[in-house]
């Protein structure tokens, strides 16, 4: 079994992630939830105005955690790194001064929180995580994290008064998009529930504190996530670091360049070699035939490398 991690310093926390030090107008810790995404969308459905754009929940155990298509994600309590991300990027209250966002790049949300926990591992460890079309981040082959990006609808109860908030032309709070991650942080061989994953520690040798992790996970993405919206949602226009989403996302993509196969709704196979990332985030293959096809995350039930019945899942 693993050594007990330390334990989530939620002052440290909330002093480095909110403002004035960090870019968050809301940060709550707790120490266990069934789920960040599912406890982060409900509050901000019911209660808009009390989430702004940047609102960040952080949990120490997390019990009924879900991944796409529903699939179950657990952990034992203190062993992963598990974080949801509430942002409204067409508020213009928030964003005042910037384009139009445009509603293709709400589908980019959850790959700059993978480009964000790459860089943020590379930077505090001695590893090097790749991302893994649509949604997981890879290490030396094996998923390291999940990510799953969800729409926020308010609730029509919660509609009344709040109309500043992302507010339509009936007064009534638009959607926001909630990101979560959740992060193999120390969990041991015996510990994970598939061969395919692994954990930090495992991969690098040395434990890995949460404290100083998570702020520099949840810093970059908010860098990366208002350097987005300033450029209106548009992959393809450079962010402030001069390189554009795209251009992150496809120098971190593992998939480009593989030969895959993947498994669509109704059994149907398709086969191809992952060519580039498409502007709305689609995976675009190229069959034996030579004829190119655009898959989008939603669309993919499972996608893996051809002829590794057992090897990776891309979905």
């Amino acid at each position: 079994m693993s050594r007990t991690p330390p334990s989530l310093d939620e002052s440290a926390l909330k002093s480095a992630l909110t403002h004035p030090r960090g870019p968050f107008r809301r940060a709550d810790v707790v120490g266990e939830t069934g789920s960040t995404n599912a406890d982060l969308a409900a509050g901000a459905a019911a209660e808009p105005g009390a989430w702004p754009d940047l609102s960040v929940l952080i949990a120490n155990s997390q019990v009924a955690g879900k991944g796409r298509l529903d699939r179950v994600w657990e952990v034992p309590a203190g062993a992963a790194m598990i974080s949801s991300v509430l942002v409204r990027p067409t508020d213009a209250s928030a964003h005042p001064g910037v384009p139009a966002f445009d509603p293709a790049g709400h589908t980019w949300l959850s790959v700059l929180a993978g480009i964000a926990l790459c860089q943020a591992v590379a930077a505090e460890s001695d590893a090097e995580p790749v991302l893994k079309w649509p949604n997981d981040v890879l290490l030396n082959g094996r998923k390291l994290a999940g990510i799953l990006a969800q729409l926020v609808v308010p609730s029509r109860d919660a509609a009344r008064g709040t109309g500043r908030i992302l507010a339509d032309d009936a007064g009534r709070p638009g959607p926001a998009v909630v990101v979560g991650m959740g992060v193999n942080i120390s969990q041991q061989r015996v510990e994970l529930p598939v061969d395919r994953a692994t954990s930090l520690e495992l991969e690098t040798g040395v434990p890995v504190d949460r404290n100083v992790l998570l702020p520099a996970y949840l810093t970059r993405f908010a860098r990366l996530y208002n350097e987005f919206v300033a450029v209106g949602g548009d992959a393809l226009r450079p962010l402030g670091g001069g390189e554009s989403a795209h251009a992150l996302a496809s120098g971190l993509m593992s998939t480009l360049g593989t030969d895959v196969r993947t498994e669509l709704p109704g059994g149907r196979m398709l086969f191809g070699t992952a060519v580039r990332l498409g502007r709305t985030g689609d995976l675009e293959l190229r069959d034996a035939g030579g004829v190119m096809h655009a898959v989008s995350a939603g669309d993919v039930v499972h996608l893996r490398r051809a002829g590794h019945a057992g090897g990776v899942d891309y979905a």
